[in-house]
């Protein structure tokens, strides 16, 4: 960024950004000099910090996302930052820290992948901590995802079980650490043996292998089921995951790692046993309320919450590296890039 692209207030005209004009490999992540996006009434422009990268942002690149997707775009669904200038009627401040994600960003409008960003105002999440960007980088659409599954899906309360299918993927890890905070016990699943130990070491109570059928695992240990569980690999293990629930428990659909998010020919006499209850998460950043963010904050720095970061990368340089990373899945956990 060239200084003399400064205007009065210190704000660059000119900011260098990821943009997607083309469709296809990495190569189509290209640094480039972009305007830094003008304010609006409603909207808060925040410089970036850091962002995760996240699986929403390789199907853009890809071209396999929705047609709420235009072109080109800077991606990026999720970001960490300070505001550098919002309405007074925000009750926002120049410098504050803030979250922001998801409600269009990166797909409908310009997201993360810049130094600067502009949001509406009514997905910016204010918090203060001490925690390095790297870290608050990871957590805004992972924890507003698993959270609002975990309370708006499931209504999971202390003392209850949850299931949480496809424990491994970055969502899975963030959900366990949220469960077990709210004091649930927790069954998560893996695909791999190895990684069993990896669930234990964050607070999972029973890691089981998925070898596809995880619901005689479950119902070993608890012959009635379990209360709740969190379906994250999608369509094909969802008659399972739901066989694995009490009478009266609940399913939450949140995500699906399989890619199949459309169930042909569904049937739910086929699908969902006798008096369990299946419900979906598609939620917001109003889902993640700003007292919340602030407990889990506090939780990470005091040990009791444990962030899954698979890598931390430093410039847009690296953001090819981090979505080759991310494609590869070798790593749990979540990717982060931290603009220095």
């Amino acid at each position: 960024m060239s200084e003399s692209t400064a205007v009065g207030d210190g704000t660059p005209v000119t900011m260098r950004a990821i943009v997607v004009t083309e469709t296809g490999g990495l190569d189509k992540l290209v640094i480039t000099e972009a305007p830094v996006p003008e304010p609006r009434p409603g909207w808060v422009r925040i410089k970036v910090k850091a962002f995760g990268v996240n699986e929403s942002e390789v199907t853009t690149r890809k071209g396999e996302s929705d047609p709420d997707v235009t072109y080109p775009r800077v991606p990026g669904i999720e970001g960490v930052g300070a505001v550098d200038q919002a309405d007074e009627s925000s009750g926002l401040q120049s410098g504050q820290q803030v979250a922001t994600m998801m409600g269009g960003m990166g797909r409908s409008f310009d997201g993360s992948y810049a130094e600067y960003t502009l949001v509406p105002v009514d997905q910016v999440i204010p918090f203060e901590s001490d925690l390095p960007w790297g870290t608050l980088g990871a957590l805004p659409e992972m924890f507003q995802t698993a959270y609002g599954s975990l309370t708006t899906g499931l209504d999971l309360r202390s003392g209850q079980t949850v299931l949480i299918r496809g424990g491994t993927s970055t969502v899975g890890l963030s959900a366990a650490t949220i469960a077990k905070d709210m004091g649930a016990t927790v069954l998560s699943t893996t695909r791999k043996p190895e990684r069993a130990e990896e669930l234990r070491a964050i607070g999972v109570d029973h890691p089981l292998v998925d070898d596809g059928s995880v619901a005689g695992q479950v119902r070993e240990l608890y012959p009635d089921g379990v209360d709740a569980a969190l379906e994250l690999v999608g369509g094909p293990a969802l008659p399972d995951t739901l066989r694995a629930l009490r009478t009266g428990g609940t399913g939450c659909f949140t995500g699906s790692l399989s890619g199949e998010w459309v169930i042909p020919e569904f049937s739910p006499f086929a699908y969902i046993p006798s008096g369990v209850r299946l419900t979906v998460y598609a939620g917001e950043a109003a889902d993640l309320p700003a007292d919340v963010l602030a407990h889990q904050l506090r939780a990470i720095a005091n040990g009791r919450l444990h962030v899954a970061i698979a890598g931390v990368y430093h410039g847009l340089e690296q953001v090819r590296d981090a979505q080759a990373d991310l494609e590869s899945g070798t790593t749990p956990g979540k990717h982060v890039v931290v603009l220095d």
